[in-house]
């Protein structure tokens, strides 16, 4: 697995969190700092799904993805 960054950030509450893929191949996990350990663990988790199912070379939206 490519090396993954991991980012605590006071984001909108609406936004638990996000992954990005970078130029260089690794990926930068942004968590919300406001949230909870155990809620900062889900995100992760979630968050690593994405990057273990490639989800960034899938041709679906990302609202598709998450189930929108």
């Amino acid at each position: 697995m490519s090396e993954i960054n991991v980012c605590l950030v006071d984001l909108p509450v609406s936004v638990r969190g996000f992954v990005r893929e970078n130029p260089d191949l690794s990926y930068t996990i942004v968590l919300n700092a406001r949230l909870s350990r155990e809620n900062l663990m889900r995100v992760y988790r979630h968050e690593l799904r994405h990057i273990r199912r490639n989800d960034f070379d899938r041709p679906e939206t990302a609202d598709h993805i998450e189930g929108g």
